[in-house]
């Protein structure tokens, strides 16, 4: 992307309206001291606050930089200039560590935190974009001058010495030979961690080639999904509305070409909501199954933040049925009830584990569950640009036992007869394969594993050999989602 801000900077030195957040940072914490001089380009500057965020609160990217960008007054180019810094800088992290440890001639845990995140933000410009090297440079150091004074002459040496090689040059010398190791050099090719790399090439088949594709798009800025909620929106129709396109597999997608979805009138009334197209086909999936006797009670056991709750509920309304919604975090289950206002839903702030031990839980008595289960979140690393960083193997053991609790307790809930739909938003084989068979196992009561495949739109190419089925970036453009569809039988 071209800098259109390159050597303009705003006449203030500051946000329009606002002295914008993080001019009274000290160079500990990140935050500029009072004495500083802030930097020229607020848009650089709001990247940079969104990615300090995420490094030293543990903060979530796309929250944290919309709230930085209605702070900072930002919207237009100069947001759009800022998210793909802030997005492409955080994906990158790991290639621009070794990159900056290489021109320092230092491992990059020895820079201070407020000057490493600003030379992470530069040499992303510098390496990955169109951004003058002149302006890269110098915006960055009037950055760091204002986040870490002592370190400005250092960090305008360092970035002096990354502009000296190409970032083709830089790959070819820190990443390892692909004959030799092939998983080391996808690594550092395709900003992400081994063992994720790993992970993924296991999944699919050990097939590397693949592996690379999937990790070129796992790079590639989302298009974000639109779902026209049933009985209130068409998804032809809302395309029109917001000026986007039709999603290629579910009936309710909409893909938006650009703006903010916060400001669409669709959102506002409760006619559609964001998400992804992947989401959407599993949850519509379990609908899709057919089912002998009563289906009317439906149970979402992992509902937060309410995007697929929101789908069942209109669905249900439609049908008949009616939704209960288990959410065990209180404020993401109040997202769920916003979420499904005004739908024949009912939210249960509650463990979903607590099936049987509940009055409102009752054994055997769903109709249709739906086990959206806690996950690393490996399938959306599009979407969560830090998460690729931030999960690490470790985190695989306390989230797969929850996962077969989890289905244990659907598979409890469900009469027999009955349908539960298994869902992560990560194709990681312990997740997903390993934790089904598991759980299933577990249960204590007989099921069958049902044809996901016939359950999702005629036509869609790359689904494998079933029952199960994997949804991947690069083949389907969605989410990496994985479904399982079980019968109870006993």
């Amino acid at each position: 992307m071209t800098d259109h801000r390159a050597g303009r900077p705003h006449k203030s030195g500051r946000p329009r309206g606002t002295a914008g957040p993080g001019y009274d940072r000290d160079s500990r914490t990140g935050r500029a001291p009072r004495a500083g001089r802030p930097p020229s380009d607020p848009a650089r500057q709001a990247a940079y606050e969104a990615i300090a965020a995420v490094h030293r609160d543990d903060a979530y990217a796309n929250l944290v930089l919309a709230e930085i960008l209605r702070g900072m007054a930002l919207s237009g180019r100069d947001a759009a200039f800022a998210t793909e810094l802030a997005y492409g800088t955080l994906r990158a992290t790991g290639t621009l560590d070794l990159i900056i440890g290489s021109a320092a001639g230092r491992d990059v845990a020895r820079i201070d935190p407020p000057a490493r995140d600003a030379l992470r933000l530069g040499a992303y410009q510098l390496l990955y974009t169109r951004v003058p090297a002149h302006a890269a440079v110098n915006q960055t150091v009037d950055l760091v001058r204002s986040v870490a004074p002592g370190a400005a002459g250092f960090a305008n040496a360092v970035l002096r010495a990354i502009t000296e090689t190409p970032l083709d040059g830089w790959l070819e010398r820190l990443a390892p030979a692909y004959d030799e190791d092939p998983v080391g050099n996808l690594s550092v090719l395709h900003n992400h961690p081994q063992w994720i790399v790993r992970a993924f090439a296991e999944s699919l088949g050990g097939d590397l080639e693949d592996t690379a594709r999937l990790l070129i798009e796992d790079n590639q800025a989302p298009v974000v999904h639109l779902c026209a909620r049933p009985g209130r929106a068409e998804a032809v129709e809302l395309a029109d509305e917001v000026d986007g396109v039709p999603g290629a597999f579910s009936p309710y997608a909409v893909y938006l070409n650009g703006g903010s979805p916060r400001e669409l009138a669709a959102i506002a009334e409760g006619r559609a909501h964001v998400q992804d197209e992947g989401s959407q086909l599993v949850a519509a999936a379990l609908l899709a199954a057919p089912i002998e006797g009563r289906d009317a009670r439906w149970l979402d056991l992992c509902a937060g933040p309410g995007g697929k709750a929101g789908l069942l509920g209109s669905i249900a309304a439609l049908r008949g049925a009616e939704v209960t919604a288990v959410e065990v975090a209180e404020h993401r289950a109040r997202l769920v009830e916003h979420a499904t206002e005004g739908m024949p839903v009912t939210v249960l702030p509650m463990d979903g584990r607590s099936v049987g031990r509940d009055p409102d839980l009752p054994e055997d008595s769903f109709d249709r569950v739906l086990v959206d289960a806690p996950c690393t979140g490996l399938g959306s690393l599009r979407r969560r640009p830090e998460s690729r960083w931030r999960r690490q193997p470790s985190d695989l053991p306390a989230l797969t036992k929850l996962q077969r609790e989890l289905l244990v307790a659907a598979l409890r809930a469900v009469r027999p007869g009955g349908l539960v739909a298994y869902v992560t938003c990560s194709p990681h084989m312990v997740e997903t394969q390993v934790t089904v068979t598991e759980g299933a196992r577990r249960s204590g009561v007989e099921v069958d594993f049902v044809d996901a495949r016939p359950l999702l739109p005629p036509g869609m190419p790359g689904l494998g050999n079933g029952p199960t089925v994997q949804l991947w970036p690069h083949r389907h453009g969605t989410d990496a989602m994985f479904l399982a569809v079980l019968r109870r039988t006993s």
